[in-house]
């Protein structure tokens, strides 16, 4: 339900989500599976969620890691907490 309230001088819309599957089709249109629980017409706000063409390696996925500033953090030599003597080796005795 979509409803409107007045704070501080600007109009605030409050959205409700719906989630359902469809399918694109050949002229790029979206195809629902079933129908919407809404009256229309009216304007709605639509989020496409899809697979990736190819899958990314995990190579690929370190070096986008390794260049987001998200990470950045990481490389402060006060993250570096652990070094090659810690802990325990580990053996998979059931593999």
């Amino acid at each position: 339900m979509l409803t409107q309230a007045i704070r501080g001088g600007f109009v605030e819309a409050i959205l409700t989500a719906i989630e359902m599957t469809g399918t694109v089709d050949q002229k790029h249109q979206l195809q629902l599976d079933g129908l919407l629980p809404i009256t229309g017409p009216t304007r709605v706000r639509v989020i496409v969620l899809y697979p990736l063409a190819e899958d990314i390696s995990e190579t690929e996925w370190l070096q986008t890691a390794d260049q987001n500033s998200a990470f950045a953090y990481l490389r402060e030599t006060t993250e570096d907490i652990y070094s090659v003597t810690d802990g325990k080796p580990f053996h998979d005795d059931q593999a």
